[in-house]
């Protein structure tokens, strides 16, 4: 229904009845330009995905001139509770393609496969492998042992739809860039609930780092892990070495942890950490380490999502699995892409000199 145009009652109960009976494939429509009243790349990229899957699921894809790229078994189940496929994650990968390949632009990548989805056997990959597709890009690192090695770098859509094609779910990353890989440009803390803590608990631990990031003057990004809990990662100063990276992570994991030592521990050892408590794990901030991506769908039921928060979202009553694969596009649309924005922010070396050196005085 355009604006501008009048509809009456009996005709808009038709439109509004025949919109909640089509598919769950037939609901997203393709994106157009608002300038020019075209397909968007992304929408481009996912009409012809949809054409592939209701022809076999074996096909062609392209994304511009002279790139293309064979994508096979779209039909195949990759959640099989939810009725999800192979198809759906690579048509919900290009849908949230704007906000995130930014995210993941010049970053190498780390794979872990599911090629018969999440009921199947899975394993990592780190290497790009020798049969990479012209169209995907790829590059050569130094891994954290000090070898060289080819890795597939995150930033354009076919790359993106290539690492689903052979199985990948979620995406992981390294904490910094290809111009700058000695240098960390986020410092991440993971809040990781044992089985026996409730959501509520982790979502109460992620607002008391919030109370010290403002007593420091720092900004943060929030997300869910898209697993069981929460991330929170500071954008960095340009030129930040990966150990003063770690050093300001674990510095604020130790803070909170000695303040909320009912619901917060930094104890590393399972066995030896306290009933009940969250894992605050600031141990992902060295070189090749990875983080899961924000937008990123996880391996789980649902296809839950890592899905960009408000703070003021972090209440007792926060639920994982509002985001999905289903969910997230309407979301983005609804409230933009906060991730974005929040890494825009980046954090003065003063402030967190001062985390460092206050904790230094405290312990």
């Amino acid at each position: 229904m355009r604006r501008g145009v009048f509809v009456g009652p009996c005709r808009l109960v038709r439109i509004v009845a025949s919109a909640m009976m089509k598919s769950r494939r037939q609901r997203t429509a393709p994106k157009r330009s608002a300038a020019k009243g075209r397909l968007t790349p992304a929408a481009r990229v996912i009409h012809q995905l949809r054409e592939i899957e209701r022809n076999g699921g074996d096909g062609e894809v392209r994304f511009g001139r002279s790139v293309t790229l064979h994508v096979s078994s779209l039909d195949k189940l990759f959640f099989p509770d939810d009725d999800i496929t192979k198809g759906d994650v690579m048509r919900y990968y290009a849908s949230v393609s704007p906000s995130l390949l930014p995210v993941i632009k010049e970053r190498p990548l780390i794979l872990k496969r599911y090629p018969d989805g999440i009921n199947g056997s899975s394993f990592f990959q780190q290497n790009a492998g020798a049969h990479v597709p012209d169209a995907v890009r790829t590059a050569k690192v130094t891994t954290e042992r000090g070898a060289p090695a080819e890795r597939i770098v995150g930033g354009d859509l076919q790359t993106l739809i290539y690492i689903v094609q052979i199985g990948t779910i979620a995406v992981h990353t390294w904490q910094a860039r290809l111009q700058t890989l000695e240098f960390a440009d986020t410092t991440t803390i993971d809040l990781d609930p044992g089985d026996d803590v409730a959501f509520r608990d982790v979502v109460a631990l992620a607002r008391a780092i919030k109370v010290e990031l403002d007593a420091f003057e720092l900004s943060a990004g929030v997300k869910t892990s898209g697993a069981s809990g929460i991330h929170i990662v500071l954008p960095l100063p340009s030129r930040t070495s990966f150990a003063y990276s770690a050093d300001v992570a674990q510095a604020l994991a130790e803070r909170v942890a000695r303040k909320h030592p009912k619901l917060a521990t930094t104890e590393r050892a399972l066995q030896a950490r306290p009933r009940g408590t969250i894992y605050v794990d600031a141990q992902q901030n060295s070189p090749g380490k990875s983080v899961v991506a924000a937008y990123s769908v996880r391996e789980r039921n649902r296809a839950t999502v890592s899905a960009p928060l408000d703070w003021v979202e972090l209440r007792g009553s926060l639920r994982l699995d509002t985001f999905t694969l289903k969910s997230m596009p309407d979301r983005l649309d609804e409230v933009g892409d906060l991730w974005g924005a929040a890494m825009k922010r980046r954090n003065s070396k003063r402030a967190l000199d001062r985390v460092l050196r206050i904790q230094n005085e405290e312990r």
